[in-house]
């Protein structure tokens, strides 16, 4: 009655088990890397075999918690690599496959840990991940029928989504994950320009601000700073939500799949900074600039919600760019610095990593999605 295509559940699920669970095996296989060879600093070798702590006694200190979040760290690559098997493998042999996969990764990760001063590879460490594979690949084989067969879940996202959106689907996924890592803004992902400034500064022993010299001055004054963080939350917001809007199908509930992600992203800000800071820091990021930003954006998607699919992936690009250079060209926020004074990094350690990965990474990645070629392909399928 509408004029959309009637839909096709099996050939959308084929291509949605393909794209989403090997793009995230790619993404999470990155965060993997990054968590276990953080900082990527002082690489040298300490003269031992690479595969010496393998046959060295079991670490003598350890925590539940360092068990615990090996296994769960971990869980989630042996669930993808179980669904990016399928449906060449299924069941027990999928199970085993992905676990000696796992087991073989965590290996490397160990290893490499040789040549970082800061990390010790561990026998433990690695026996921990492997377990948590294995756990995750049962877990990916018992989810099998319900996420990767025929199921209400596809059904819904093939009537909800467009069929190029599987992509889409893991970048937005990823969104609300991004807002762990403490942020100088609100929604200010890509802020490369201080760490690159920091490298050139040890490299060349000299003091270098590249945002400075793009902006010609050192210090903004207050209601700089508060432009800034409201331009950068703006933009952030816009461009996040716009690039889901332009995946939906015009039957999908549009604003209250909108209002969901926002509410994930800003959830995981709040958890996050209680946990990172203190329970009083939770609501930090609440600041007249964010406000702001966040009204601005309201008002920027009430005039882009209804614009054609290709009008606003446009637009969200437009926006995560604009965001990009403000970002990185704004000096660092002072309360923001005494903020992270209060930082702990501790047992995050490895999170902390993994985090700023995908807080510096995300608007790239967006980046990339919404100039990706699919979006040629039967561009007035809605």
């Amino acid at each position: 009655m509408n004029g959309e295509p009637a839909s096709q559940p099996l050939p959308a699920a084929a291509a949605s088990k393909s794209v989403f669970a090997r793009g995230g095996l790619v993404f999470y296989a990155f965060l993997i890397v990054y968590a276990s060879w953080y900082p990527f600093s002082g690489w040298r070798s300490n003269g031992l075999p690479l595969t010496a702590f393998l046959f060295a006694p079991l670490p003598y200190y350890w925590t539940k918690f360092d068990l615990l979040t090996n296994i769960v760290g971990y869980a989630p690559f042996g669930v993808l690599l179980v669904f990016s098997l399928y449906p060449r493998l299924r069941g027990v042999w999928a199970v085993l496959l992905a676990s000696v996969i796992g087991a073989l990764v965590s290996t490397a990760m160990e290893a490499g840990q040789n040549f970082l001063p800061s990390r010790v590879p561990s026998n433990l460490d690695l026996l921990t991940n492997a377990a948590g594979v294995a756990l995750g690949a049962v877990i990916g084989a018992l989810l099998t029928p319900a996420f990767l067969e025929q199921s209400r879940l596809l059904a819904l996202r093939g009537r909800w989504f467009l069929h190029e959106a599987s992509r889409g689907l893991i970048v937005l996924a990823l969104w609300p994950l991004a807002q762990v890592y403490p942020q100088a803004y609100l929604f200010g992902h890509g802020q490369l320009l201080p760490i690159a400034s920091d490298w050139l500064s040890e490299l060349w022993s000299v003091q270098i601000d590249l945002g400075a010299l793009i902006r010609r001055e050192a210090e903004l004054s207050a209601e700089q700073y508060w432009l800034s963080e409201t331009i950068i939350t703006a933009c952030g917001f816009t461009g996040a939500v716009l690039t889901l809007l332009c995946l939906c199908r015009r039957r999908a509930p549009r604003m209250a799949l909108a209002l969901a992600l926002v509410a994930a992203a800003l959830a995981a800000k709040t958890l996050a900074s209680a946990l990172l800071f203190s329970p009083d820091n939770a609501f930090a990021w609440v600041t007249p600039g964010a406000e702001g930003g966040l009204l601005i954006g309201l008002i920027m998607l009430a005039g882009l919600a209804m614009a054609p699919p290709v009008a606003q992936r446009r637009a969200a690009a437009l926006m995560l760019i604009v965001s990009l250079v403000a970002v990185n060209v704004a000096p660092a926020n002072p309360y923001f610095l005494s903020t992270l004074q209060t930082w702990v990094q501790g047992r995050f350690l490895n999170f902390n990593g993994a985090a700023q990965f995908l807080s510096l990474t995300w608007p790239f990645i967006t980046l990339w999605f919404l100039y990706h070629p699919v979006h040629r392909a039967k561009p007035g399928e809605r």
